[in-house]
């Protein structure tokens, strides 16, 4: 076994150990949940932390953990009578992203329970974590079935495995921690809610300590054992203190005053629900056992709330995790008993680890809200600067409110990521199906299997009311259910576009097409056109926030190299494929349709809208051409070759309209939606699914 990082050796990340602390020294508090970029510390920390835990009585040979105390009466290796335990030290069990169900919750062996009525049962992680940690490294990157099975444990503090009737049930309370990279996108609300208290963490900027991480790293990794034994004393001090703080947490007191206090604070941020007092109380009850005080302290509150409300404010993906602390510290001043209650916001509670906050505060220059924000100047954005156009560059604009938008989903059956957007073959949904298993039986298909079995009972033997079953016989039951997918912008940002003011709107249909993005569990990415060329401003990411980042910040002006853009998402989907062959795409392209410059393309010669006419060279004459429409044309008609799945946002307004994006989704393929069919409680028409190639043929 490999000699971990000790937890007192971690180089600042002050709140990231006073968080991990608070749980060990009261586990009901509900785990934490550790935001940050890479590279700052996060699972050493809290792998270290497994060392400091108290050791716990068990029952022996109980492959549950049952406490010998109180041990659970519908334990699978039970019945226990009560009696002396045996010791061992807390786990921290560590729950991969890729884990199958079964690796999670345990394992039944269904061909036994049909063929001998047993309920051979493996026990799984969740097992394994019972009264210990539960880790979950790049949590929000977890399949969401993993992710519905983690709430509904956690939520009833057991385990239940089913299959096919057969179930086995046992007490699974842990104490769930989770680490994350924000810009690989977001957590679903309902896990993030049951993460009692989250951190932000980040790298320092101090070359003093940055010299000592990197000296500390070094000496660790030439010697992990004696590193560790140099450290071994500080281990023992916090070890003891913890033991203590867990026998002074029920003396301490939460006097009406505290209380008062912690409910004003959550009211004043508006979190929903009453999750956000309960775990405040708690947390803050620890605060002060960790001190060494029976008392609650307005210092104790205030800590409970940096650390524990900053997850539970957000409305949205796009808003960004924090406390005002201004407004917190009057809002303890306003509900708090006395003078010497008031918070004193440089404050240590604990005497050690903490008392910076629940984030970091930010950097010196860098925006103080969401209206002194700084707005990049023209041409920040690393996209080319327009020469010889018709129109000078303009500063980004803000997005309208986002709204409810329609449901855009891929025709056909796919076999792509778990999510919610389009039809796909899945380990999870109703059943449509049976087939023999390849591998492992997860879900059976008992019609199929007793079909399969009937014809062959009497030459089996069979005597008796049971029906014997054979491997041979076992049919999978395949299943329907919804995948996510690659959603690709493509957003027209040139002069045109920005006219009347279009932009703040467009912007705005675009933010809410990432929202309806990450509720469905997409990836997304980011292309725009303008002046003579197209970007990717954001590569496939399932960073939804990062995407709405980009967008806020995109300046407008100059051409339309409508081909460079259609281009330029051509080659992204080309080389997404390659990653993640199974992910279907869907592209999304907001624009007039109005093509005025051919950009990077070159074609040779140009032919004009294979559904043209007419109607194609009045459009050039109106943009400037027939050729840079005829680009477009063309390029859009390889997505159609390909059977990439497409929508055109309509963005063209006014008196006088030339169509130009409905034919454009004509060569794609696809569909065209105005910005007002774009919602859902739009009466301009039925819920669209988006055309493809695939029902075209059909």
């Amino acid at each position: 076994m490999s000699t971990p990082f000790p937890f007192t050796a971690v180089v600042g990340q002050d709140d990231l150990r006073l968080a991990l602390l608070l749980n060990a020294v009261s586990p009901a508090v509900g785990g934490v949940l550790v935001r940050g970029e890479k590279g700052t510390a996060k699972s050493t920390a809290v792998r270290a932390l497994s060392t400091l835990l108290p050791e716990v009585d068990v029952v022996p040979g109980c492959r549950f953990s049952c406490d010998p105390g109180a041990p659970d009466p519908a334990c699978p290796d039970g019945p226990h009578e009560p009696g002396a335990g045996a010791e061992r030290p807390a786990r921290m069990v560590e729950l991969p992203v890729g884990a199958s169900e079964d690796r999670l919750v345990g394992a039944l062996d269904i061909e036994r329970a049909l063929a001998e009525g047993v309920k051979a049962f493996e026990p799984g992680l969740l097992a394994d974590a019972h009264r210990g940690i539960l880790y979950v490294d790049e949590v929000n990157l977890l399949h969401d079935h993993l992710v519905d099975l983690l709430l509904d444990a956690a939520a009833m503090g057991a385990s239940y495995v089913e299959r096919e009737g057969v179930s086995v049930r046992h007490a699974a309370r842990f104490l769930l921690v989770g680490t994350m990279n924000p810009e690989e996108g977001e957590l679903r609300p309902q896990l993030l809610d049951r993460f009692g208290l989250t951190v932000e963490v980040a790298a320092s900027r101090e070359p003093e300590q940055r010299v000592e991480v990197v000296r500390r790293r070094l000496a660790y990794d030439d010697d992990p054992a004696g590193f560790a034994a140099r450290w071994a004393e500080e281990e023992a001090a916090v070890r003891a203190r913890i033991v203590a703080a867990r026998e002074l947490l029920p003396s301490v007191r939460l006097g009406d005053g505290a209380l008062r206090q912690i409910a004003a604070t959550c009211a004043a941020f508006e979190v929903d629900g009453m999750r956000a007092d309960i775990v405040m109380a708690r947390t803050a009850t620890a605060l002060a056992a960790w001190a060494g005080r029976t008392d609650v302290l307005a210092e104790d509150v205030r800590q409970a709330a940096l650390l524990a409300l900053p997850h539970r404010r957000r409305r949205n993906p796009f808003d960004a995790p924090g406390l005002d602390e201004d407004k917190l510290d009057e809002t303890l001043q306003e509900f708090g008993g006395s003078e010497d209650d008031d918070p004193d916001p440089d404050s240590d509670p604990d005497g050690g680890p903490g008392g910076g906050g629940g984030q970091p505060a930010p950097d010196d220059g860098g925006p103080q809200d969401d209206d002194t924000a700084a707005q990049p100047e023209a041409g920040d954005s690393g996209e080319p600067q327009p020469s010889g156009s018709g129109a000078g560059e303009q500063s980004p604009v803000r997005a309208s409110e986002p709204f409810r938008t329609k449901v855009l989903s891929v025709p056909g059956l796919g076999e792509g990521a778990a999510g919610r957007r389009s039809r796909a073959r899945t380990e999870h949904g109703r059943t449509i199906g049976s087939r023999r298993p390849r591998g492992a039986l997860t879900k059976l298909h008992l019609a199929a299997t007793v079909q399969a079995a009937a014809p062959h009972q009497r030459a089996r033997g069979r005597s008796g009311p049971g029906l014997v079953v054979r491997r041979d016989d076992l049919r999978q039951a395949t299943r329907e259910g919804r995948e996510g997918n690659l959603v690709l912008f493509v957003v027209d940002a040139s002069g045109s576009m920005a006219a009347r003011q279009r932009m703040s709107a467009v912007k705005g249909a675009v933010l809410s097409l990432l929202l309806d993005a990450y509720q469905r569990r997409d990836k997304v990415g980011l292309v725009t056109f303008r002046g003579k060329d197209a970007q990717i401003a954001l590569p496939p990411t399932s960073s939804v926030d990062a995407a709405a980042a980009r967008l806020e910040s995109l300046p407008t002006g100059g051409r339309t190299p409508l081909a460079a853009g259609l281009l330029k998402a051509h080659e992204v989907l080309r080389i997404e494929r390659l990653r993640d062959p199974a992910r279907r795409a869907l592209v999304v392209v907001v624009t007039d349709g109005r093509a005025t410059d051919k950009g990077a393309a070159r074609w040779g010669s140009p032919q004009a809208f294979s559904s043209g006419g007419a109607s194609g060279r009045g459009g050039g004459r109106a943009t400037g051409g027939t050729e840079p429409v005829a680009l477009a044309g063309r390029a859009a008609r390889l997505f159609a070759a390909e059977g990439t799945a497409s929508v055109v946002v309509d963005c063209e307004s006014g008196p006088v309209r030339l169509g130009l994006a409905g034919q454009l989704a004509g060569e794609l393929g696809g569909t065209a939606v105005t910005l007002d069919e774009l919602r859902a409680d739009s009466i301009a028409g039925l819920v669209r699914e988006v055309q493809g190639t695939t029902r075209r043929a059909a």
